[in-house]
Parts: structure tokens; C-alpha cells; sequence
């Protein structure tokens, strides 16, 4: 299980009333929480790495196996085609402790034919006796506002790792500490210490079985240098510097922005999928499209009034199925939403987010997959389609049809000033 000394700060705090955002800090009320998770992907007679193809890297912790198995190439539109939907499911901070979330939602997601994008903290994968070989920017070496682990509670997690890459799924970075706030938070940091930090959830990946003893386990199947191009930053703080440095890197996304449901553009060279704005049903305002976001707008604590738990729970789905019905049936951008393997007010955000995907993964044209994923199917179409797919606002669809809208010739990129409209808007 999980270390005992392991705190959770998360999230990203809600929007209220004109849809006032502000990013992650510690959860509000009662810090205390378990963790929670999930999946999401398409399929293509899939093939199993070869046995024969594991090679070992470094002292054995990761190996290379070939290709990932459960994820099929991607294909360029034809013209006129309808887009994919796109669905991604996310987790912040994915690790297995005694609740067995992590577990759980990977069959949840082999169930429903879904993969997802866990975003590892690297700390997870560090014992607390070899707390010390952290060394955070800005702050003593050894310290983490999320604890460390134990040695039981690295090797189930290091199990949904390797199986749940296995399956498909991408394995990203939720970076190391989670340090938040003015006090030597990731939003103070420069590139610079971003790139040590990026170097540090690396090698914690890279290293598990010298930090934690575990010599005789299996290793994880990929090379974390080339299986990690993506993250979420703590609290949603610090993406311009980190972006500098993950680019340089060689990340290809990120999704630590506040947006809004539309196609994704590139910033400093990453596709930038940010969290989204979402419908709150019954209130006036939306907020972000993940669980902590909900959780804050709603009790404003991890324990809020039992007999408004399923209430809760039922507006947070209900809210996603909105958002996601407005993008199915109109623009067709991809739905992202971000989890925590967390039992906030009883669990009823697992139930909401369970439910979500039992309902949208199995519908026609639907692909649940990992960022890493969209990703690739970007990179797989024609710019000046995309460039008029990013024409389209929330919720809206061409007037015309699919068919002729992506028929006809690309229009030109929006203006300067709606450019700016847009940027600003999804800032705050």
C-alpha cells in the first residue's frame, strides 16, 4: 500500500460564478483521500510484444519489448470524412494503494474498450528511506508535499504500470513533489530546474528496482526516455517554463492549460489539450473538467454531507455527458478529462466517472484512448484541416455537414484578434 506518510495536494480550484478559475492547491477542508483511476482506447488486432525482442535497460528496471501492443496506427481523414470523437481519460498522480482503484479501472477499461493516460509521480516510485535522492527545485532534498511509498506499495504499483502499457496505455508524468503556491511552487520554477525535475521523474522510473530492493521483479516494458512525451503540471502552475523544457525534451503534449472544447492548437511546439470548461447542471457556471473541480464547487471538502454524495456524483456525470454530447454532435473536439485515484465524498466521483465511460465509450465513432494517441492522429492529418476544425466553437457543427465543411477548400487561420479572444479566454 501506499506510504502512510503520503499527503495529497490537488486539483485545480474551481470556477464559480463568471467562470473565475484558479488553479490547484491542497484539497480544501479535511486532506484526507485515497487514490482513484482509470482507462480509454480503440483496437486493431493487436499483437503481444515479443518475448524475444525484451532487451534490459539500465539495471533492469525497464526494458525494451518492440511496439506497444493495443494501439493501432493512426490514419489521415479522407475528404469529407467525419471526425473521430475523441474521448481521453486522465489520472493525476496514478499509483495502486489498499482501495485498488488503479486496478479496477484498467478493467474497467479493457470492459469497455477504452485506454487512458496515467500521469506518474515519480515519488511514487521511492521509498521512504531513499527519500533523500530527490532533490526539488527550491526546496531541501527529500521533501514532497505527497509523501513517498513503501516497498509493498511500489511493486503494486510498478504491477499496473507494466499492465496497464500492456493494454495500451500511455504512461505520462504528474512530475515528483507536487509543490504548489508562491513558496518555491512549480509556478515559480525556471526551465531549468524543470529540466531537473523532469530528469528526477525520469530516473525514479528508471531506477525502481535498485531504490526499492525489488532486483527480481519484472521490469516495466518500454524505455521511459522515449514512453514519456507528455504531462500534467501540479495544481495546473508553471506550464510555460515547463513546456520550454519538455520541448526540448522531446514531449509532444501537454495538458496542464485551462481551455475550452475546441480542436487543439500547438504551443511551443506541443499540442496543447488543456483541461476543459464543462457544464455544471442546475448551477450557472461551468468549471473544469475534473473531479477535484467538481468536488470544490460542490462541498468544498473531501467529506462533505453523506446524503449529498450521490447527488454529487450524478451532477459531475451528468456534466460530463453534457459536455461531451455538445462536442459529439457538434465540432467534434476531443472531450479531456482529468481524474484522481481518489474516494473524495465517498468515492461518487469514481462512480460519475465509471459511469461516463460505460455510457461514451461504446458509442459509434467514439475512440477513448491516451493523449499520446490524439496525439499521433494529429500528426497524421492535414494542417489546413485541422486549421478549419479549430474554426468551429464549443458545441458547434458545420452548417453544411461534415462532409462538405472538410470537402471544401481550408479556410484561412482566424484573425489576430479572434486568436486573442480565444487565448484569453482560456486563461482564466
Amino acid at each position: 500500500m501506499m506510504a502512510a506518510t503520503k499527503r495529497m495536494a490537488f486539483g485545480v480550484a474551481a470556477a464559480a460564478l463568471a467562470g473565475a478559475l484558479a488553479a490547484c492547491s491542497g484539497p480544501p477542508g479535511d486532506a484526507s483521500g485515497a487514490k482513484e483511476g482509470a482507462h480509454g482506447a480503440k483496437k486493431q488486432a493487436p499483437k503481444a510484444a515479443p518475448k524475444s525482442a525484451v532487451r534490459l535497460i539500465g539495471d533492469g528496471s525497464t526494458a525494451y519489448t518492440g511496439k506497444q501492443p493495443h494501439v493501432s496506427a493512426p490514419e489521415r481523414l479522407k475528404p469529407g470524412q467525419t471526425p473521430p470523437q475523441f474521448v481521453v481519460f486522465s489520472w493525476d498522480g496514478a499509483g495502486e494503494d489498499s482501495q485498488r482503484l488503479f486496478s479496477h479501472f484498467r478493467e474497467v477499461g479493457k470492459k469497455y474498450n477504452a485506454t487512458m493516460t496515467y500521469f506518474l509521480s515519480g515519488v511514487y516510485l521511492l521509498p521512504e528511506d531513499k527519500r533523500h535522492l530527490y532533490d526539488p527545485p527550491q526546496h531541501s532534498p527529500g521533501r514532497s508535499d505527497i509523501g513517498f511509498n513503501d516497498v509493498a506499495g511500489i511493486s503494486d504499483t510498478v504491477d499496473q504500470l507494466r499492465g496497464a502499457w500492456l493494454d495500451g496505455n500511455e504512461i505520462g508524468t504528474h512530475f515528483n513533489g507536487h509543490f504548489c503556491g508562491k513558496d518555491g511552487g512549480v509556478g515559480t520554477w525556471s526551465t531549468q530546474e524543470w529540466k531537473s525535475e523532469i530528469a528526477q521523474a525520469k530516473a525514479f522510473v528508471k531506477r525502481w528496482k535498485t531504490n526499492s530492493g525489488l532486483k527480481n521483479a519484472k521490469p516495466l516494458p518500454f524505455d521511459y526516455d522515449k514512453e514519456l512525451v507528455g504531462a500534467r503540471t501540479p495544481c495546473l502552475e508553471g506550464q510555460k517554463n515547463m513546456m520550454l523544457a519538455a520541448k526540448e525534451l522531446g514531449f509532444r503534449y501537454d495538458s496542464s492549460g485551462v481551455g475550452k472544447q475546441v480542436w487543439p492548437k500547438k504551443t511551443e511546439g506541443l499540442w496543447d489539450m488543456p483541461l476543459q470548461l464543462v457544464p455544471v447542471p442546475g448551477r450557472a457556471f461551468e468549471t473544469l473538467s475534473m473531479d477535484y473541480n467538481f468536488m470544490v464547487n460542490q462541498s468544498g471538502t473531501v467529506k462533505g454531507d453523506p446524503s449529498r454524495h450521490r447527488f454529487w456524483g450524478n451532477q459531475m456525470r451528468d456534466g460530463l455527458l453534457q459536455a461531451f454530447d455538445r462536442s459529439y454532435n457538434g465540432n467534434r473536439a476531443p472531450l479531456i478529462i482529468g481524474n484522481h485515484f481518489e474516494s473524495w465524498n465517498g468515492g461518487t466521483y469514481m462512480r460519475a466517472i465509471e459511469e461516463t465511460i460505460k455510457t461514451v465509450c461504446v458509442k459509434r465513432d467514439v475512440r477513448c484512448v491516451s493523449f499520446k494517441q490524439v496525439a499521433d492522429w494529429l500528426d497524421a492529418q492535414d494542417p489546413e484541416v485541422l486549421a478549419k476544425m479549430r474554426t468551429l466553437e464549443v458545441g458547434e457543427a458545420p452548417k453544411e455537414g461534415w462532409a462538405s465543411f472538410l470537402t471544401k477548400q481550408a479556410t484561412a487561420a482566424p484573425s489576430a484578434g479572434a486568436a486573442s479572444q480565444v487565448k484569453r479566454a482560456e486563461r482564466h
